[in-house]
């Protein structure tokens, strides 16, 4: 199994994560061109993509989207409502869609697309099974629910959004209404919103965490890494790997 994220932030979002034989992007943020440059300083060939994962429609998560697929001759796995919103960049694509809250398969792992809180139309987490393991993804999320905590569970790698610092956002250049959109129940995690939802993952079998979606007027990483890291090192279990996400060059690779 493998787990990068080749960019996180507000710019545009793209993870990559090997999982059984099968390789995938969830989300595709970049520009088709771009993902191909991120994917090759990790020693991936575009070739070697079977899918691209959808969360939601916003552009920083679809800008490269069908045009990665399309060139890659790969489908693009998108869920009904999200391909609705999206279906005019999608031509001549091939699409599998799927419904929230409902498992599939897909080659040889198996994806559960579970929902979550955001201003998006069907925004979605995914929790990837393999053989070897589980990987779960939560970004783009205002609150982190009980069904997310759920899904979540027992994974050996997570990705999860650590997108703000509170102060940093309450005293930051960003219009009023903006900040009350990141903070609503339909924004984005705080970095002690994402250490609470830590706090019920932790187990002595999770190897390594990634904290994706960091703003880079609101955030610093070394503010993110510190609160994960109290929190983590306050546990009895042996520390996972932590992984800050960057906006402009791909993150460590985690790798088991």
């Amino acid at each position: 199994m493998q787990v990068c994220l080749l960019a996180s932030g507000s710019k545009g979002n793209a993870i990559f994560i090997a999982a059984g034989a099968s390789k995938l992007l969830v989300d595709c943020g970049l520009s088709a061109t771009e993902t191909l440059n991120r994917l090759a300083a990790i020693g991936v060939e575009g070739c070697e993509l079977d899918a691209v994962l959808v969360s939601h429609e916003h552009t920083d998560h679809v800008r490269g989207a069908g045009t990665l697929a399309r060139k890659l001759k790969i489908p693009l796995l998108v869920s009904y409502p999200t391909c609705r919103e999206i279906h005019t960049s999608l031509r001549k694509t091939e699409v599998i869609e799927f419904e929230a809250g409902y498992q599939f398969t897909f080659r040889d792992i198996l994806i559960d697309p579970f929902p979550i809180t955001h201003d998006a139309c069907d925004p979605v987490g995914f929790l990837i099974e393999a053989a070897a393991g589980r990987v779960g993804v939560a970004t783009d999320l205002g609150i982190a629910t009980r069904l997310v905590k759920d899904k979540l569970q027992g994974c050996r790698a997570l990705v999860v959004e650590s997108n703000h610092d509170e102060e940093m956002l309450l005293n930051g250049p960003y219009p009023w209404h903006l900040k009350q959109r990141i903070k609503s129940r339909h924004g984005h995690l705080s970095n002690n919103d994402s250490s609470e939802l830590l706090a019920d993952l932790l187990h002595s079998r999770l190897e390594a965490v990634f904290l994706a979606h960091l703003s880079e007027v609101n955030n610093d990483p070394s503010v993110a890494l510190d609160v994960a890291t109290r929190l983590i090192d306050s546990q009895n279990l042996c520390a996972p790997r932590i992984v800050v996400g960057e906006q402009h060059r791909p993150s460590d690779i985690w790798a088991a």
